[in-house]
């Protein structure tokens, strides 16, 4: 039985990266993934294979609706899904290819199985073939993540009632694509299709889209694919049951005053969010505690009730986020060897991937009024944007939220053009406790999208905002 200094169970974002921190600090490490290719869901149906599509689609919903005022004149455009599935799993295989170079690199060992334990410091590995492997470890960190969730009475076939999973990898596009969930995956595969040419209709429990983001956020976001793509939003709406019909669904569904309503569509993605995955990992064995809602419990140091076992990434509490995990499995590995790192979980930002893009780190308007907390606000259009004007991205808003006694930024919120990569330097003023009046002072690049962002910290510093 080989010995392992840590051994890792789940190859994804947070299981991969903690063994290559675990082994570059020094330590023999062990990496068990279940699956055939490392990655986990972010790398092979997630993530990657999602922006992928969202970039292709993206791309064709340009040709089709800009590229004549761009002066560009085409035939007109036609989407071949087939060609745009295989350049989405070509991004993966190489993406995956990229990890397993990275394991040998590091001279990880990489075991394919599903582990459980049998004791806290044994391990057994059950192989695709049917045989079975033992590993001892002093340390072990549980990364097994999440899978889809679903509702009551909702039974996924796979077929016409479909996840994440299956929707990306579709044979064709949907005349009506139905989408229970308006949060972040729902609203991006949507997206993929909506450009492509579908009728999507979002049905949401709440009172609106992507309910955990800043308000202004969301009715931005649903007032623009509205507008651009034609969705239709369906709020306050319970699910009762969704029925395979053959050649279509349809959709039972009723309203905050609980009257009856059915929605036919073509396939309807359930996407109610994803739950921890636990099952057969030999936790009651061992006596390790799970909170009620599956999750793994444990401190504010990661650690599970069980001394030498540590749990990363979607098993444990917080928000489901591949960064998220990342971070945790860094932290983790460096606690293993003495270190003291630390991990701000308030400046973790959040992305949507539609288009125009979303981001936020930080405190939510809502929150800041339930704290009772007094802030100032500072906004700026991307209308009023040079750049945004030059790329024709002209929709949303940068978003700045600060202390009204210290100015420190408490909160940044934008939803326009590249936001996506632009919110990273909020997180940056933040971990360091910027004031909007530390941004407002800096030079920023002209034309670029990120002046918006310093134009909304001036906004915040007493209305100083120059091109508004």
């Amino acid at each position: 039985m080989e010995k392992f200094d840590v051994a890792i169970i789940g190859g994804g974002p947070g299981g991969y990266v903690a063994a290559i921190r675990c082994a570059q600090l020094g330590l023999k490490t062990a990496l068990i993934e279940k699956y055939a290719n490392l990655g986990g869901t972010c790398l092979n149906v997630g993530c990657i294979p999602s922006k992928t599509l969202l970039d292709s689609s993206e791309h064709f919903y340009n040709a089709l609706n800009h590229f004549k005022e761009h002066g560009i004149d085409i035939s007109t455009p036609k989407v071949n899904l087939k060609q745009m599935i295989e350049r989405k799993r070509g991004v993966v295989k190489m993406t995956v290819e990229g990890i397993i170079y990275l394991m040998k690199k590091n001279k990880i060992t990489v075991i394919n199985g599903h582990g459980s334990y049998l004791t806290k410091n044994t391990i057994e590995i059950l192989k695709k073939d049917g045989n079975k492997e033992l590993i001892e470890t002093n340390k072990s960190i549980i990364a097994t993540g999440s899978k889809p969730a679903t509702l009551p009475g909702i039974v996924i076939d796979k077929k016409r009632i479909i996840t994440s999973t299956e929707a990306l990898e579709m044979t064709e596009v949907p005349k009506n694509l139905i989408i229970i969930g308006g949060g972040v995956i729902g609203l991006e595969i949507g997206s993929i299709y909506g450009r492509l040419g579908s009728k999507v209709t979002v049905l949401e429990f709440m009172d609106r889209i992507i309910p955990g983001m800043d308000g202004s956020l969301s009715k931005e976001l649903q007032r623009i694919l509205k507008k651009n793509l034609g969705f239709e939003f369906l709020l306050k709406h319970k699910v009762i049951g969704v029925k395979n019909e053959g050649k279509g669904v349809t959709v039972s569904v009723q309203n905050n005053k609980e009257e009856a309503l059915e929605i036919k569509g073509d396939y309807c993605l359930v996407s109610v969010g994803r739950k921890p995955y636990t099952e057969n990992l030999g936790l009651e064995k061992i006596g390790l505690k799970l909170d009620n809602r599956g999750r793994v419990e444990t401190d504010d140091h990661l650690k599970t009730n069980i001394d030498g076992i540590y749990a990363i990434g979607d098993v444990v509490k917080g928000a489901m986020l591949a960064h998220k995990a990342e971070e945790e499995g860094v932290y983790v590995a460096e606690q293993l060897v003495g270190q003291k790192p630390h991990i701000n979980y308030n400046l973790i930002p959040g992305v949507v991937y539609t288009w125009p893009e979303v981001s936020a780190v930080g405190y939510t308007e809502e929150q800041l009024k339930e704290q009772g907390k007094n802030y100032k606000v500072g906004l700026f259009p991307f209308k009023a944007s040079g750049r945004a004007r030059a790329s024709m991205d002209t929709d949303g808003f940068v978003k700045v939220l600060s202390d009204e006694n210290t100015d420190e930024i408490l909160g940044v919120h934008m939803i326009g053009p590249r936001t996506a990569d632009m919110i990273a330097e909020a997180v940056v003023a933040m971990e360091y406790r910027a004031s909007a009046e530390d941004i407002s002072r800096m030079s920023h690049a002209h034309p670029t999208f990120t002046e918006s962002f310093k134009e909304a910290c001036l906004d915040a510093t007493g209305k100083r905002a120059i091109h508004i």
